[in-house]
Parts: structure tokens; sequence; C-alpha cells
């Protein structure tokens, strides 16, 4: 295994930092437009961390399909709505702060025991690492071995984008029915 250096380790340093900082500020943001554009400086550190490790297509498939796409369809969505700011329940379930207590630590818990039993002998280091990452390298692996949870997919985000117009219709068919309760 190569030793790093402090420039590696000081990049990584301040791009973690600036994605938990990131993540942390579109969590606990209570306006809808700041969280998404918290998440899209989110999606460009993750493209930043590919492009660290060697792949650029995988770093332009994440700023050009997350942070372009997806992001417009969900400020569209934000803007559509009318729900740029979001307001407190009051039915919060009392359980839900204890869960996800819980399920932070579940996770803090296996990301430390993935990172201190990491060894040299991955899958990873086993590839051709040539082609690792390379546009091929994508496309064979997604149109043969992933073809079915892509298509299950596209007909996920087909279906979110039908229920996003019913929802919108019946937002307007209700803001007009209040209006015409008022008159």
């Amino acid at each position: 295994m190569t030793g790093l250096n402090i420039s590696e380790v000081a990049v990584f340093a301040i791009l973690a930092i600036i994605a938990i900082s990131a993540a942390l500020g579109m969590l606990l943001s209570n306006n809808s437009v700041y969280s998404a554009l918290f998440l899209v400086v989110n999606f460009g550190v993750v493209a930043t961390f590919y492009v660290i490790l060697g792949a650029p297509f995988i770093a332009m498939a994440q700023v050009t399909v997350y942070a372009g796409a997806i992001m417009v369809l969900f400020l569209f969505v934000i803007m559509l709505l009318g729900a740029e700011r979001i307001q407190k329940s009051r039915h919060d379930l009392p359980w839900q702060r204890p869960m996800s207590i819980v399920l932070i630590a579940l996770l803090l818990t296996v990301t430390f025991y993935v990172v201190v039993n990491q060894n040299d002998s991955g899958p990873l280091l086993s590839q051709n690492l040539t082609s690792y990452g390379s546009p091929s390298a994508v496309g064979q692996l997604l149109f043969q071995e992933y073809i079915l949870p892509f298509e299950v997919t596209s007909i996920l985000l087909l279906a979110a984008m039908i229920g996003v117009v019913v929802l919108t219709g019946v937002t307007k068919r209700r803001r007009r029915a209040r209006r015409s309760r008022r008159l």
C-alpha cells in the first residue's frame, strides 16, 4: 500500500468538512430552497471525491444527473407546490427522535468497523484499474448486470413525476376552493 502524503490528507479533510457542513445545513435549514442548494454543494463534493478516486466519468455523471437534472426537478417541485418554508409539525411522533439517534449510532458503528477492518485485498484492487470507471465499463456493468434496477429506477422516477403533477392539481383545486369560499 502506498503511503498518503500530507496534502492528500489535507484535501480530503477539507472536502469532508465541507460535505458534512453542507449535509448539516441541508438538514437544519427551515427553507426548502436553501436545503436543496446545500444538497447541490454536497453533490459537488461527492463528485470531487470521485475525481480524486480516479473515476472522472462517474464524477461527471454525478454533476450532470444529480447536481443538474435532479436538483432542477427538486427546485421545480418546491416552487410549484409553494413549499419554500418548512412548517413545524404538530404531529411529530415521540419515537422519531430516539429512533434517529439509534440509527445514527448504528451508521457510525458500521462505518467505523469498515474503516478499521479495511484491507488491501478488496475487490477494487483485484480489478483492472485502467478500465475502472470508464464510460464503457460503466455502460457494460449497467446494461448487463444492473439492467433490472436501472429500469425499476426509471419507472419509479416516472411515477414520482406523475405524482407531482397530480399533487399540484389537487393543491391548486384546494386553493381555488378556499378562495371561492372566502368570497
